[in-house]
């Protein structure tokens, strides 16, 4: 078993900064140690100009079964306000990070921890994982978790698994479109691997337009959004990397990008 002397790993290869929950005696249960170390893991990963893709995974047979329930019970109540939106703090981390981030998933990936895998661009699963905003099987309820789950499959069929407690299976989270891909276990790393340095390999400024311009479209009237979109666009067209992109095409090279 992986020591859990630290509750999150970091390391960074070939563009491709990976955060690993390391509490896997834990189910990697959210406690403020690991929820803290998380959030200044995010934030170092988007700042390292050596990253250009991030990966989330977890040590053990589970990605995540949320927040330490035993952590919860010892909270008094006035500290329970603080420790919740400790509990949600990477999830809004990974919204306003220009960098794309992939969840990759296996075994329980419940309550807040669904909340972290919905929060990323991608989701990778492995026949094992399953999903689900649980916490109503224990009185109470996954809205954070459900908010994001919306995102994926729309308010009301969230709301009805987050009202249900029920498991999604990775079968039917591909088939909601939730999971990119579903691969046996043994080949999640891989397979993960392979699309992150897929994205690696794209324009940063590409790729951070695209994430940027989608958060600021959304929710827009159609006409409000082609205009910030023409806007984003214009912009992209006109920096070092479009037209290194458009040389290198023509030219029948690889790119290589400058990140302006």
């Amino acid at each position: 078993m992986t020591s859990s002397a630290q509750p999150i790993l970091t390391r960074v290869e070939k563009g491709i900064g990976t955060i690993t929950l390391n509490r896997p005696e834990a189910m990697n249960t959210f406690n403020r140690d690991l929820a803290s170390r998380l959030s200044e893991a995010l934030d170092s990963m988007e700042r390292d100009p050596a990253v250009r893709v991030v990966v989330l995974d977890a040590a053990g047979k589970h990605f995540s079964t949320g927040i330490d329930l035993k952590e919860v019970m010892a909270c008094e109540r006035h500290e329970i306000r603080d420790f919740i939106r400790l509990m949600d703090l990477h999830n809004h981390r990974i919204a306003a990070m220009v960098k794309p981030v992939i969840a990759s998933i296996r075994g329980y990936t419940l309550a807040n921890g669904a909340g972290l895998a919905l929060a990323c661009d991608f989701i990778v699963a492995s026949e094992s994982a399953v999903l689900g905003t649980t916490a109503v099987n224990v009185g109470l309820i996954c809205l954070e978790p459900g908010i994001q789950l919306a995102g994926w499959i729309g308010n009301k069929r969230a709301l009805q698994y987050v009202l249900s407690g029920d498991f999604i299976s990775s079968e039917e989270a591909h088939r909601l479109g939730i999971a990119w891909k579903v691969v046996r276990d043994e080949d999640l790393e891989e397979e993960t691997l392979r699309l992150a340095g897929k994205l690696a390999e794209k324009s940063p400024l590409a790729v951070g337009t695209g994430k940027r311009g989608f958060q600021r479209m959304d929710g827009l009237p159609l006409e409000k959004a082609v205009e910030v979109g023409g806007e984003l666009f214009a912009a992209l067209i006109a920096s070092e990397d479009a037209r290194e992109g458009l040389e290198a095409f023509l030219g029948k090279r690889k790119p290589t990008w400058k990140g302006r």
